[in-house]
């Protein structure tokens, strides 16, 4: 088995791989999926004067797993980190440590660009993708809250 890591402008010919991806990972959280969520998400993808990032993982050639990124101030330490949106891994393929090389990846991006720590969320019920990230990463104390507007 091969996999290799393409930034998202390298995979505008698997436009409909992505949105599949996407669509699983959004539905996984118990969202619903738009096409124009989707065309939105993937016009910020393409937009280099926009901050969000992307990378698709192939696997034997086949889009196999995204992953969704983007710089952040880090006012207490007067620096950028990075943040992890989202990272899905095509179920077919799981247990290959795609997801792994997907989060080596985006470690390899921040070191690139300075960032201290790269910062994510996940549902405290997302027990498969926990035990990947407590292996590559550590749970911080805090709480996520939101405001809604």
């Amino acid at each position: 088995m091969t996999c290799e890591i393409r930034p998202i402008e390298e995979c505008t010919g698997f436009r409909a791989d992505w949105e599949r991806l996407f669509t699983l990972y959004v539905q996984f959280y118990k969202r619903e999926m738009t096409p124009e969520i989707a065309e939105q998400v993937w016009t910020w993808l393409l937009d280099p004067r926009h901050g969000l990032e992307g990378a698709m993982a192939f696997v034997d050639g086949k889009p196999a797993a995204i992953a969704h990124f983007r710089s952040m101030p880090r006012p207490m330490a007067g620096a950028e980190i990075g943040f992890l949106d989202d990272l899905y891994v095509d179920p077919e393929v799981r247990g290959n440590r795609i997801g792994a090389r997907m989060l080596e990846h985006l470690a390899d991006i921040g070191r690139a660009r300075g960032w201290a720590i790269i910062r994510w969320l996940t549902g405290d019920d997302n027990y498969r993708a926990r035990t990947l990230y407590d292996r590559h990463a550590a749970k911080s104390a805090f709480n996520l809250y939101e405001m809604k507007l």
